[in-house]
């Protein structure tokens, strides 16, 4: 298994450039991208044409491109490469503390965080830095965490045939700590146990105690 060392970064790595995308049927190109955000400046009260704001539309595209580079993002293909000789290894992998930077589908609001991930193979394993890879790529895009949760557990199910699945996220909604109710410091925390994670309840608590250890 390959140790999680930094790589590129998922927008780097995706199969489409940049030039490419803006040939993808019914998306906008991206100099109607850049007026749509000259649009939201002048709504929001201030002059798009002032010096400050002149390079903001192209910054907020580029921004974009980065924060979604998810719907460009194969989990089957982030999940394809497994490797057999694992000596006859049959007990659980998991990752803790994968970072989580996601928005938030009704408001576009961040929310930030961390997910845990664990499955329990069955005879073949995946490289470790390619499960940070699949949260990557389910969390570039626009999310609920209840979606992105049941997404991460679906894939790692489907693509590895494994006996079970266990993830876990706890992350803060900007939606919720900036605006509307203005409460801070409360956490979001999603769950979903597939398999012989949600069957064996030892096993079970013995993932929640990995979570939670310091």
């Amino acid at each position: 298994m390959d140790a999680v060392t930094p790589t590129k970064t998922l927008l780097e790595q995706c199969s489409c450039a940049a030039d490419d995308l803006d040939r993808i049927e019914g998306r906008p190109s991206r100099e109607q991208a850049m007026a749509a955000v000259r649009t939201l400046l002048a709504w929001a009260g201030d002059n798009p044409d002032r010096e400050g704001l002149l390079d903001t539309p192209q910054r907020v595209v580029d921004a974009y491109g980065e924060w979604f580079a998810g719907y460009q993002g194969d989990p089957a293909k982030a999940l394809s490469r497994t490797f057999e000789d694992v000596q006859g290894y049959d007990d659980m992998v998991m990752l803790r503390g994968i970072e989580v930077q996601s928005h938030c589908e009704h408001h576009m609001a961040p929310f930030l965080g961390k997910a845990w991930v664990a499955y329990m193979p069955t005879g073949k394993v995946v490289g470790l830095s390619k499960l940070a890879r699949l949260v990557e790529i389910f969390a570039k895009r626009l999310q609920t965490q209840e979606t992105m949760t049941m997404q991460i557990t679906d894939a790692i199910e489907d693509h590895l045939s494994a006996a079970g699945v266990a993830v876990l996220i706890d992350a803060e909604h900007q939606c919720m700590s900036t605006r509307g109710v203005h409460h801070h410091d409360v956490s979001t925390i999603t769950t979903q146990f597939r398999g012989v994670f949600k069957t064996d309840k030892v096993l079970q608590q013995r993932f929640m105690d990995l979570v939670t250890r310091k």
